[in-house]
């Protein structure tokens, strides 16, 4: 069975409507900010450093 790597603009289009009916428009936001906290703890673990946070400064004592 073959299975194309390129993805189109096309089915780009279908996959955003699709994940907009599962999801709905309010919950898409919260979704990709978990997606992209996600990555960023990813990174940081292959890095071994800790995620400097600009819009969350930790105070430290």
């Amino acid at each position: 069975m073959f299975i194309p790597c390129a993805v189109g603009y096309g089915q780009l289009i279908i996959i955003v409507l699709v994940v907009i009916l599962l999801f709905g428009g309010k919950k898409i936001p919260e979704v990709m900010r978990g997606l992209g906290n996600g990555v960023h703890e990813f990174k940081d673990a292959l890095n071994g450093g800790e995620r400097k946070d600009d819009n969350n400064p930790k105070k430290e004592e």
